[in-house]
Formats: structure tokens, C-alpha cells, sequence
């Protein structure tokens, strides 16, 4: 049994140095990859993690239920927040000309500023608004319904860029310095990617050299999110070993005007058309050794701890398309009738919009669950943030489809075209543009599978991973095989039985209650299949990404699944919308109870042997003549851009706004 590969995840030390490739790049080694990946994650639970406990086949309701509640005072402030961004959205942001544009007008910006947007994660004694995760994310859901690239700027400025990690890892003087000035004037943005580097740290070529009491930065950011209007960048670059300095990829915060820095592009991108994003090259640029965060060779942990809640911005982002497909998809459907009858009533359109309604709850109800629990901090959600991020941005994505198919040809129509011939300008093709790029920003869909199901069998490798490290000698192995039938010996019997089973489990939920014991009983399953995967194939489950995939879907399902079971009793109990809410969990759980049992059955009956056969044929050139019969449009020019450190020859399109 191994760690399945996670070579997204960021690091600490990245080990013995490896020579620079032509072009910017770093050539490393496979292990050294997965090396750098492993040293990043944080090795050690402290706090129970409900998601965690699911994918060993343990139910911990008790984690979750009742389902945790903000403090009031907490919340009057919030939904006094809520009314003045609701107001300015409503009245000063201009969605569609955002869109048509491509640019956020910086009168926007500026109103954002004063409103104290920038500030609201940031606490009140620096300036900001001091929101918790649970408004912050309402508020993204909010800002981001009036245009995408709005909840974008405050999200990277907020969930990753400086004030995040200065929150959890700067010093006292640094907080002092940047936080007042992140909670009302200034942009911050986020640099890790890199032209050659994108899930692979281990690759991170930008270097920042030691230089008396300074370091000097030197390399090209790819996708800077922000980076085209920053004022603030947390850059991550990697420091040489040489005596005095331990080395490894380290976290800085770099003031963007400084001497070196060249904003070289503004990207533009098929969705999200708004967002300052672009490339940054930095050229012998002065760093004062007091602007690093943390320790050296502690900068990719720091990205990776700031992430498990910054990743929540995003799935709330897409709670808030999923209500708005939702609003149209009932007023459409309402109103357009065909063969005698609105669409809405034809089973073919009615089951798409009960996916949207079901779904939007459920998605709901794990953001709010995980952003509670991110605020009371009595859990690990480690993984929580990962699921959601990974099923939000998934079923985002399925519903804005859904809303453009329910709209025919109007959805395919953009809302300018539609105005112009005199129907409401109703933007589904933009949702559609804009919710793509989720399943690849902060981990792809891919990288999340292998991120969350490294930490769903962290439990077994601390047991029993040592058994197939070829590098660990036979007393360590001899070790790992007695620490390994202990745990499995306690572990094993958990999975037989449990109140799943009992036709009584769980009862104070009602009509929710068979659902519930579901979860129970498909969790036992779960766990019992991972175990049956692992003795099977041992050193070679890491290369089982179909499988680690599937594994963490069904997690996925059975965490939405809980969460909206959990939610719906909250709101019947609390008299808010009861009986509607456990009508809406029921349906979201017989559709995710349909998806388990085809995730189930794909565990084992699928052809991921044969694509491999066939993607061996692809590289090789053997179906080349498949593609005879059309010309390519594309351009000339390289893969991957050239990213050689050294100065510009661009023209620096970085601008400020006031």
C-alpha cells in the first residue's frame, strides 16, 4: 500500500537540488515529485474530521448534528453587510458590460474599496469587516450572482492572497503592516503557477537568492489572478541551500511596484472575461528578508493550509449560480408552453429542474456546514473543503448546462443578441462560460480526486505503509506488520454491523431517516472496498486514479447527502421552511443514491485497463491516421512559453486602481 500521487499538493524542503532545464524549467524525478508533495501535507489530525471518519467506514453524526449555528452577533453584523452588497450590486455593478468589456470598471473597484469588501475576512482591529467563513462565502455567493469576475477579484484577494496566510503564519509586524492596508486600499494576489508548473511544485523554477538582508527574486508567474491590478503579491519562489539558509520553496510578500517586476500579459479566457489575470516577471527584484512568511522551505504547507479554507470561496460561488439557474430555469419553464402546456410540465424539462432545485440545496448545505465548522474550528475540514470544492464545482457546472438546455436555443444565445431583438437578457451562455473554469481553478478535478483520497486512506498508510516502502529495511517492515494487524484487528470488525442496519436508526428525521441509515451502511461499504483495493494491489494503487476517483465521488455523494439531511432538520426544527426543505434533501438523496450505486458498480466493471491499452497507441502515434480529414486552426509557436529568468523586453501593463 502506497499514497496514492498528489502532485498538486505544496511543500516544505524539496530535498537534493536539481539542475535547471532550458526555458525556466526544473527537471525532477518522479519520487522527488511525490516527495515534495508528501513533505507539504500536514502529517498529524488533531481535531476529528467527520469526512475523514466517513471514508474509514465510521458515521460520526455526532460531528455534525445538530447542525452548529453562527453567534448572533456575528450574525446581525453579517446580514447588515449582506443588505449594503446586495444594494450595491443591485444598483452600481453592471454585469454584462463587465462581460462584453472584459474589465471590472475601476468606479467599481473603487466602490468595493469603500464598502469595505477587500476587508471582509480580515478582523476589525486592522480595519476589515471581521465576517465569518459563513457570510464571507454568502457574500461571494452574492458578488459573484452579479458577475463572476467580482467574486473572483475578492476571492483570490481574500482566500489566497496576503491576508489568509498572514492571518495563519505571519508575524505580529507583518499583520501590523499589510493588513490595514489589504482591509481598505490595496489588491493582493497570489504567485505560484508557473509557465512549467502547474500541479507539480517539485518543477517551481522562480528563485528568490539570499543577498545580505534581503533575497532576490528571480523567474515568471503564470495566471496571476489580480496580478494585473495587485499592489500586494504573496510570491512563492524558491530559496537556494547555502550555509545559513536551509533552502526549499518559501512564501514572501512582495510590494507589486517594486523595481523588476513586469506585469508582461493580461490574459483572456473563454469565461470569466472580467478578471485581472496575467503574467508577472520578476528581475533581480529586491525582497526584504522581513517579508517572508514563515520559515524557509515552509511556503508551499503555507499555501496548502491556506487553501483547506480558502477553497471554500469557490463552491460558494457556485451555490450562488445555482440559485440564480434555478430562478430562471422557473420563470422560463413557467411561461414557455409547448404542445399545450409549459415546458416545466413535460417530465423531460421537470427532471432537470428538480436536479437544479435538489442540488442547489445540498450544495448549500455543505458549504454552510463546512464554513460553520471552519468558524467554530472544532474540526479538521481538511477534507470537507476538498469535497466541496470538487462537488460544487462539478454540479455548478452540470446545472448551468441543464439551465442552457432547458432554454434551447435562447440559452445558446448570448443576452445582448436577445435584448437586441426585444427578449429579457437573460445570460445562461455566460453562466455556462464562466462556471467552466471551476473544475480547474485550486486543484482540478483530477488533482482533487488524488489530494482527497491520499488524505481518505492517511489512516491506513500511517498503519501500514512502511510494509511496501522499498527503502525501509526488514526490522522497519517487521514493525509495520505488527503496527498494521493491530489496527486492522480493531478496525475490520467496525465494518460489519451498525445502526444502518436497524430499521429504527435514526428516526428523529423522519422521512429522512432511510437515507441516513444509507450513508451508514454505503460508508461501511466504502471503507470495505478501499481495504479490498489495497491488499490487492499494494505499491500499485497509486496508478488506480479511475479508481481513487470513483472512491472519493461516492465520499463526495455521502457528504452532500448528510449535509442536506443534517440542514433540512435544522430548518424544520427551527420552523424556517421545514417541510419544503425535507422535500428537497429527500429528492437530492434518491438522485445522489442513483449515482453511489453506478459509482459502486463502476469500482469494479470498467475499462480503465483498456484506456490504458488505448492511450499507450495514442502516444505512439498508432491511431495517427484517425485524424486525417481536417486542418488544425491553431497557431504557431511553442507548448509552454519560455520562462528563462531575465529581464523584460514587454511592455509592463500592470495598472493601479485608486
Amino acid at each position: 500500500m502506497t499514497a496514492p500521487s498528489t502532485p498538486t499538493t505544496p511543500s516544505g524542503p524539496t530535498g537534493p537540488r536539481t539542475a535547471r532545464e532550458p526555458g525556466g524549467t526544473r527537471n525532477v524525478s518522479e519520487r522527488e515529485a511525490r516527495q515534495v508533495a508528501e513533505d507539504a501535507r500536514e502529517q498529524h489530525w488533531h481535531k476529528p474530521s467527520f469526512a475523514k471518519e466517513l471514508f474509514l467506514g465510521r458515521f460520526r453524526l455526532d460531528l455534525i448534528h445538530p447542525h452548529p449555528t453562527p453567534d448572533q452577533e456575528d450574525a446581525r453584523r453579517g446580514e447588515a453587510f449582506l443588505a449594503k452588497l446586495r444594494a450595491f450590486c443591485e444598483n452600481e455593478v453592471d454585469g454584462a458590460r463587465i462581460d462584453r468589456e472584459g474589465r471590472i470598471p475601476d468606479e467599481t473597484v473603487r466602490g468595493l474599496k469603500e464598502l469595505g469588501a477587500l476587508g471582509m475576512k480580515i478582523d476589525r482591529k486592522y480595519g476589515g469587516l471581521g465576517l465569518t467563513q459563513v457570510y464571507y462565502n454568502r457574500a461571494l455567493a452574492l458578488a459573484g450572482s452579479a458577475s463572476p469576475a467580482i467574486g473572483a477579484l475578492l476571492s483570490a484577494h481574500q482566500s489566497i492572497g496576503v491576508p489568509q496566510p498572514l492571518k495563519m503564519f505571519g508575524s505580529q509586524e507583518q499583520r501590523d503592516t499589510f493588513l490595514p492596508r489589504c482591509a481598505t486600499t490595496d489588491i493582493s494576489a497570489f504567485l505560484l503557477t508557473e509557465p512549467d508548473v502547474g500541479s507539480d511544485p517539485a518543477r517551481l523554477a522562480t528563485t528568490a537568492t539570499p543577498d545580505g538582508e534581503d533575497y532576490l527574486l528571480d523567474g515568471v508567474k503564470l495566471w496571476t489572478t489580480n496580478g494585473v491590478v495587485a499592489d500586494l503579491l504573496v510570491v512563492m519562489a524558491r530559496v537556494p541551500e547555502a550555509e545559513g539558509h536551509k533552502g526549499g520553496i518559501s512564501a514572501f510578500v512582495v510590494e507589486a511596484d517594486a523595481e523588476g517586476i513586469t506585469v508582461e500579459n493580461r490574459n483572456a479566457f473563454m469565461g470569466l472575461r472580467g478578471i485581472e489575470n496575467g503574467v508577472t516577471r520578476f528581475h533581480r527584484v529586491r525582497v526584504p528578508a522581513a517579508n517572508r512568511i514563515g520559515p524557509e522551505g515552509a511556503g508551499l504547507k503555507i499555501a496548502l493550509t491556506t487553501l483547506n479554507t480558502g477553497r471554500l470561496s469557490l463552491p460558494a460561488m457556485c451555490v450562488g449560480s445555482g440559485k440564480w439557474c434555478l430562478k430562471i430555469a422557473r420563470e422560463w419553464s413557467g411561461v414557455r408552453e409547448q404542445w399545450g402546456r409549459p415546458v416545466a410540465r413535460h417530465e423531460a424539462v421537470g427532471s432537470k429542474i428538480s436536479f437544479i432545485a435538489a442540488t442547489t440545496f445540498a450544495l448549500e448545505a455543505v458549504v454552510d456546514l463546512a464554513s460553520q465548522m471552519a468558524d467554530e474550528d472544532r474540526n479538521d475540514i481538511r477534507i470537507e473543503a476538498a469535497l466541496a470544492k470538487l462537488y460544487g464545482s462539478e454540479m455548478g457546472y452540470l446545472m448551468a448546462d441543464e439551465l442552457v438546455q432547458i432554454r434551447g436555443g435562447r440559452g445558446f444565445e448570448t443576452a445582448d443578441s436577445l435584448a437586441a431583438r426585444g427578449e429579457r437578457a437573460v445570460p445562461a451562455e455566460q453562466m455556462l462560460r464562466d462556471m467552466r473554469i471551476n473544475r480547474i481553478f485550486e486543484g482540478s478535478t483530477e488533482i482533487m480526486h488524488l489530494l482527497i483520497a491520499r488524505e481518505a486512506v492517511d489512516a491506513h498508510l500511517s498503519a501500514a505503509g512502511d510494509l511496501i516502502d522499498p527503502d525501509k529495511s526488514l526490522g522497519d517492515k517487521g514493525r509495520a506488520a505488527a503496527k498494521a494487524g493491530a489496527f486492522y484487528a480493531r478496525w475490520l470488525p467496525q465494518l460489519v454491523a451498525g445502526p444502518g442496519a436497524l430499521p429504527t436508526g435514526y428516526h428523529e428525521f423522519g422521512r429522512l431517516a432511510p437515507h441516513l441509515r444509507y450513508v451508514e451502511r454505503t460508508a461501511r461499504k466504502l471503507a470495505r472496498s478501499t481495504f479490498y483495493a489495497m491488499s490487492r494491489w499494494q505499491g500499485r494503487m497509486e496508478t488506480k486514479q479511475g479508481f481513487l476517483g470513483r472512491v472519493v465521488d461516492i465520499g463526495a455523494e455521502l457528504f452532500a447527502m448528510s449535509a442536506a439531511c443534517v440542514r433540512a432538520e435544522h430548518l424544520r426544527t427551527a420552523g424556517d421552511n421545514g417541510r419544503e426543505a425535507h422535500q428537497l434533501a429527500d429528492a437530492f438523496c434518491r438522485q445522489a443514491r442513483i449515482r453511489v450505486e453506478e459509482l459502486f458498480g463502476r469500482l469494479w466493471t470498467n475499462t480503465d485497463d483498456l484506456d490504458r491499452k488505448v492511450v499507450t497507441g495514442v502516444l505512439a502515434g498508432a491511431y495517427e491516421w484517425l485524424e486525417d480529414g481536417v486542418v488544425d486552426p491553431s497557431g504557431e509557436g511553442p507548448w509552454i512559453a519560455d520562462a528563462t529568468p531575465g529581464p523584460s523586453l514587454k511592455e509592463n501593463v500592470h495598472r493601479t486602481i485608486g
